[in-house]
């Protein structure tokens, strides 16, 4: 996907899902006549890197459940996906289990009374880590973009912080709202 222009819209992410419906990243990849895909690498408790426990507004060794995975267009690597959640939200549910979440996260989620009403995301630019350059398939000092997302609740909770990762070659372009066909 590097260098191509691709517009995302983030509302699908954010969306349940319904029984037997794809993940929104199978969906957007489709209808662009590509394959999207992931393979989940990691999920579990672990320690949370501190701009991810500022994110979620956790005390100092507080735990989180991490879910990483690396999404593929037509069998390529094109991005790096960490989901964090606290442990007092996803711990014990199969958000920290290493399997596929029918109807995805979001849709657990909302099953367990936390749905998404605010999304912040942040863009930053960086060098790839040597991790991010070997999954991205990138040479040693690469760049990258990471797109921080927090997604709260109604009442400020913050229930999600999504790393994602991807190539600087990356076009990101962001519309809220639909536009008139």
């Amino acid at each position: 996907m590097a260098g191509d222009a691709w517009i995302s819209e983030t509302a699908p992410y954010l969306a349940p899902r319904k029984p037997g419906q794809s993940d929104a990243w199978t969906d957007e990849a489709a209808l662009r006549g590509r394959r999207g895909g992931q393979r989940l690498l990691q999920a579990g408790e672990t320690d949370a890197p501190e701009d991810i426990r500022n994110a979620l507004r956790l005390s100092a060794g507080e735990r989180v459940v991490v879910r990483r995975r690396l999404i593929l267009l037509d069998e390529q690597p094109v991005e790096l996906a960490d989901s964090y959640y606290p442990v007092a939200i996803a711990g014990g549910t199969p958000l920290a289990e290493p399997r596929k979440v029918p109807g995805g996260a979001v849709t657990l989620l909302e099953e367990l009374g936390y749905t998404g009403a605010e999304v912040v995301e942040d863009v930053s630019a960086a060098l790839a880590t040597a991790e991010e350059s070997q999954y991205l398939g990138l040479p040693e000092g690469s760049a990258v973009l990471r797109l921080l997302r927090l997604t709260s609740t109604a009442d400020g909770t913050p229930m999600e912080a999504s790393l994602m990762t991807m190539p600087a070659g990356r076009h990101l372009t962001y519309r809220i709202g639909k536009r008139d066909a």
